[in-house]
């Protein structure tokens, strides 16, 4: 099988991840002990297999003869399979599986465009190791961030529903506001620890972080770097929580998501650069 049919079939059990685990609300409603175990665990099952699959179609198309193809969408499909990752393993202690509702069509959606959008190749043919740790490492702080703001995005529907009086399926799913704050900030200082090294070993190993095919992503990676130190310093501090945490999670997320991808997409999409 080719990247192609590994990436078809990916997309496939990606959206039969996301259906099962929206039908899952309904059944949340059943006593107990009509919840067999393989229906519990059936959506993440059916996420591990599509991961699988997805990660055979990237072995297929970022590994090249000429070197590692990182061009916009193989880089974007590369990091929605970390994400993807990200999620399962977490979900393995932490009641993190409902946002596969939105990672899993996420990586879906990301894979269709890979398959259907052509683009040039922009390999990295000399590929040192100090090269290595600094892509895979800012490539793990985009993933948890990442995660961190589809979890803020669910605790502030979480919040709203809560004070409008308001009960559905979804938010009967979910596990309290305490444990969902809990899990967010868990999952900001994670990716934190991650674009704390990414910005060390961009500064250590790259030749010139300022340059200027780099400054806006630098720039704007530090800004989302300072963002998050003063969200976590709050909530040291202070207690921040709530409103406040939402905000600014989601916004040094924004500012991170222009720095990684929003910068890759003009320099290849619109100046044709690598």
């Amino acid at each position: 099988m080719n990247s192609t049919l590994f990436g078809v079939l990916a997309i496939a059990v990606y959206v039969a991840a996301a259906f099962t685990l929206v039908r899952s609300l309904r059944e949340n409603d059943r006593p107990a002990e009509e919840m067999t175990v393989a229906r519990r665990l059936q959506p993440l099952t059916l996420g591990w297999l599509a991961a699988v699959s997805h990660g055979l179609a990237l072995i297929r198309s970022v590994q090249t003869n000429d070197g590692l193809n990182l061009s916009f969408l193989s880089a974007m499909s590369l990091v929605a399979w970390i994400i993807v990752a990200i999620l399962l393993l977490t979900a393995l202690a932490r009641p993190v599986d409902k946002l596969g509702m939105v990672v899993f069509p996420m990586a879906a959606l990301v894979l269709l465009l890979k398959i259907g959008v052509p683009e040039s190749v922009h390999t990295i043919k000399d590929l040192s190791w100090p090269l290595t740790i600094h892509i895979v490492v800012s490539m793990l702080a985009y993933s948890f961030l990442n995660i961190a703001a589809f979890q803020a995005a669910l605790l502030a529907f979480q919040d709203w529903r809560l004070r409008s009086h308001h009960t559905d399926l979804l938010l009967r799913s979910l596990p309290p506001l305490q444990t969902m704050e809990s899990l967010l900030f868990q999952l900001i200082a994670a990716g934190f620890v991650f674009l704390s090294v990414s910005l060390l070993t961009g500064f250590i190993f790259l030749e010139d972080m300022f340059a200027q095919h780099l400054a806006h992503k630098t720039i704007l990676s530090i800004l989302a770097w300072l963002l998050f130190a003063v969200l976590l310093i709050g909530r040291a501090r202070y207690g921040w929580r709530g409103t406040m945490a939402i905000r600014w999670t989601l916004g040094g997320f924004i500012s991170l998501m222009l720095a990684y991808f929003g910068s890759k997409m003009v320099l290849e999409w619109i100046l044709n650069r690598a």
